[in-house]
Formats: structure tokens, C-alpha cells, sequence
């Protein structure tokens, strides 16, 4: 290799999990008990500048041993990539590695390596805002169409989608651009939170925390529900009582009933005025999503953070399963597929409002959906980020919540770079916190204590 080209010489890999279960944070009728984790990489480089590209997907734990090898079978592909053709074409890199044939067949384009695909992608865009010195979501909305185009895969889509119709969404999205980055930057990006609605939160904290939401800002929580109807019902009430009739409040069942329970199950929820029902039955029934979407309205159908790929959403986009289109960061193959995404939602005219919380979902999926108002639709009409008030004090550019509304990121890159102090701590299974907890639980027995 040339020493004058500067290249990609490393792709570290961690395995970062934190015990959220312990206090039941992120806790629903199909996850009772998750560790929030990220399967986390650093894509290094000898760049005079000394650049990193940060990635991360997001588990619930044990996943996490699966998660962090499959990132690590895309090494070959990253290593030796000369930087400067990386940060000028992610989509090269993207093609490349879903073309990987051996890989492909554990897909194709879909689960744990699809998964480890975005998080390398999304550190090849990291490493690409940092070299530009701006924001994802700025590189993105000061992008060419012509360029933003040509990062997109339409193979699989051009029945909905063709790259001529992406071309004349982007620059009409390019009309009032500049207005909407002020007002973006004045005013930042709305936001509704899920704090209060974890499922093995006691009536009291849910109270509190959906009265504290609104003296925040919010105008929208949500509800993990699901488990048991009348749980439901009473948490429900509880509720609506706490946030008023001006507040939305949307429900989600994470994928826990068949279609006809989930029909039955929402109307019986449907006195306290629901705002959406979200991932009312499996995330790839299409028809599922259908049929409950015409038994269920008013109250609207949301999906999409466990949805494989571009073409399931183009799917529920062509049989109008959904109300609200749900991008995750990290569950598909990173910006460049949540590009094709965004399209298909725009030619729909479908809101987009984001799946995140996790660990570092927010930080990443804001970009998204900001260069989305800037450069795309246009518009925060029905649209909001969902918020999670926790970990984000692990990451060097957390997010920024202010009157409900998310601040737009300043610095430069992709918001995914996490303190190496939370690494060295929260490495499992032998970084400083798991080692101590381990042995607490060999000196007592105990379930461990350590916090």
C-alpha cells in the first residue's frame, strides 16, 4: 500500500451492554427483562487528520455475542479502503458488502448481518461528516440529488420507486431548504418521549414521569402495552388522567398479538383516545398490518423498527398497512438503505416518525429525520423523533432535548462517537463494571449490586 494514500487500517470491534434490566428501563409485553447493549465499532485510519468512523447496532444483551461477530466477518471488506473514495461513495461500500454472496445467504439483506451492515455504514458516514466538518444531517441536505441518488439502491423498488422519481423528490425538496435549516436550528425538531410508558413501571412512576413529559414540552408520550387488558386499561386511565385530553398518548404492543387480538385488544383501548397503535402484530405481516389498520381507525397504525429492509416498507407503503412509517438507525442497512426508505415514505406521503432510545438510537436517527424536513418533505407536520431519557450521557455528542423538541447536532459526524471511559466500563464481560459485579456476585450470591 501506498503510504500517501491514506486507508482504513483497523475495524475494532466492542461489545458495550448495560443493565437497564435491573430497573426494568425499556421494558414491554415482549422484552421483559433487556440489557440495553451495542455491538460497537471504530473504523481507524492513518489520515493526517487522524479521523475515526464510529458505528454501533443496537441489542438487548446476549445478542450482542452474535451481533459483534457479524460485524466482525465484514472486517476484509473495510480494512485497506482508501479513505478519501470511502467518504466520497459510502454507497460503494454498502453495495459491497451486500453483495458479499456467502454472506448474503445468511440473509439475504435481512437480520444479524444486515444489522452488522448498517453499523459499518453508518461508521463510513461518521468518518465522512467528520472529514466534511459537518453534521450528518447538514451533509446530507447540502448533498446534490443527483449525488444522494446515486447512494441509494433501487433494486427491489423501482416498482414503487425509480431513480428518476427519487431525483424529483430531492430537489423539490431543495425549494425553502435554507428557511427550514434556520428554523430547524432556532427551534429544533420535535420530539415525544417513551419514559413514562415502560410496562414494569408501578402506576406512580408512570404518574409522575407523564406529568413531568408535559411540564417538559411534549405533546405526545407513549404506552408499552399488551401484556394483560386490564393492566392496560388502568394504565390507560391513569394516564390520560395525568397528560389531559390535549396530549397524545400512543400505545405499542411490540408485536405481541395475533390480528384479530390485536383488533379486539385496541378498541378496548380506544375510550382513552390512542394516538397510534404500534407494532400491533408481526413486524413482517404485511396484510396483518392491513387488515388492522381498516378495523382499528381513527387510531392509526405505526411499524417499522424490526422492519428488514426497503422493500417490507415499500410493501406496506403498496398495500396501505401503515399510518406512520417507523425508521431505526440501526435495524436496516444503515444510511443508504434509511435513504430509500425516506424516499419511498416521501413518494407516499407517509410521516416518518422514528424509532430510537436504545442505546444511541436518538443520537443517530435525529440526522435522519432532520435532513428529512430540510431536504426532503419539507415538513414536522405529524412527525416526531421518540425520545428515551437514558445512556446518553455515555456519548461524547449527546442528544439535546429543549421544550420537547430535539436540537439540531452541531458538531461534526454522525453523533455515534461513545466516551472511551463508558467502553472500558460497560465492556462485557470484562470491563470495570461487569468485573466488579461479577464479583460481588462470587463474594454473596447475590444478583449483583454494583451500579
Amino acid at each position: 500500500m501506498s503510504s500517501t494514500v491514506p486507508r482504513v487500517t483497523a475495524l475494532d470491534t466492542y461489545d458495550i451492554r448495560f443493565p437497564t434490566s435491573r430497573e426494568l428501563d425499556g421494558s414491554d409485553a415482549m422484552n421483559p427483562d433487556p440489557d440495553y447493549s451495542a455491538a460497537y465499532l471504530v473504523l481507524r485510519t492513518d489520515a493526517a487528520d487522524g479521523a475515526e468512523g464510529h458505528g454501533f447496532t443496537f441489542t438487548i444483551g446476549r445478542g450482542n455475542d452474535v451481533q459483534v461477530a457479524a460485524i466482525g466477518a465484514l472486517r476484509a471488506h473495510v480494512v485497506g479502503r482508501p479513505v478519501d473514495k470511502l467518504c466520497a461513495d459510502p454507497g460503494s461500500l454498502a453495495r459491497d458488502l451486500t453483495g458479499d454472496s456467502q454472506l448474503r445467504w445468511l440473509g439475504p439483506e435481512k437480520g444479524v448481518m444486515h444489522m452488522a451492515i448498517g453499523a459499518v455504514v453508518n461508521a463510513a458516514w461518521d468518518l465522512a461528516a467528520k472529514r466534511a466538518g459537518v453534521p450528518l444531517w447538514k451533509l446530507l441536505a447540502d448533498a446534490e440529488p443527483e449525488w444522494l441518488v446515486s447512494q441509494v439502491d433501487f433494486r427491489y423498488i423501482t416498482d414503487a420507486l425509480t431513480p428518476e422519481d427519487a431525483l424529483r423528490l430531492l430537489r423539490r425538496g431543495r425549494a425553502g431548504a435554507a428557511e427550514r435549516t434556520e428554523r430547524l436550528l432556532a427551534r429544533g425538531y420535535p420530539g415525544y418521549t417513551t419514559s413514562p410508558g415502560w410496562l414494569g413501571y408501578p402506576d406512580e412512576k408512570l404518574t409522575r414521569l407523564a406529568r413531568q413529559a408535559v411540564a417538559d414540552g411534549f405533546t405526545q408520550i407513549k404506552l408499552k402495552v399488551g401484556a394483560d387488558l386490564h393492566d392496560d386499561i388502568r394504565r390507560m386511565r391513569a394516564a390520560r388522567a395525568a397528560v389531559g385530553p390535549g396530549v397524545r398518548i400512543a400505545i405499542d404492543a411490540n408485536q405481541r398479538w395475533n390480528v384479530r387480538e390485536a383488533i379486539d385488544w385496541t378498541n378496548a383501548l380506544a375510550e382513552f383516545d390512542p394516538y397510534w397503535i404500534e407494532e400491533p402484530t408481526s413486524p413482517d405481516d404485511v396484510l396483518g398490518h392491513a387488515a388492522v389498520r381498516r378495523a382499528v381507525a381513527p387510531v392509526k397504525v405505526a411499524t417499522g423498527e424490526h422492519v428488514q429492509n426497503r422493500v417490507v416498507f415499500k410493501q406496506l407503503l403498496q398495500a396501505d398497512a401503515l399510518d406512520v412509517l417507523q425508521i431505526d438507525a440501526a435495524r436496516v442497512g444503515g444510511v443508504n438503505e434509511n435513504l430509500a426508505i425516506l424516499l419511498l415514505a416521501a413518494e407516499y406521503g407517509v410521516p416518518v416518525c422514528p424509532h430510537a432510545g436504545g442505546v444511541g438510537l436518538c443520537e443517530l436517527v435525529q440526522h435522519l429525520s432532520m435532513f428529512d424536513y430540510v431536504a426532503l418533505s419539507g415538513t414536522t407536520d405529524d412527525r416526531v423523533i421518540e425520545y428515551v431519557g437514558h445512556l446518553h450521557e455515555h456519548f461524547t455528542e449527546p442528544v439535546h432535548i429543549r421544550d420537547g423538541h430535539y436540537g439540531a447536532p452541531l458538531a461534526p459526524g454522525f453523533s455515534a462517537t461513545m466516551r472511551p471511559e463508558s467502553i472500558a466500563r460497560y465492556s462485557y464481560p470484562d470491563g470495570e463494571f461487569w468485573a466488579a459485579d461479577r464479583a460481588t456476585k462470587d463474594d454473596d450470591g447475590s444478583e449483583g449490586a454494583v451500579a
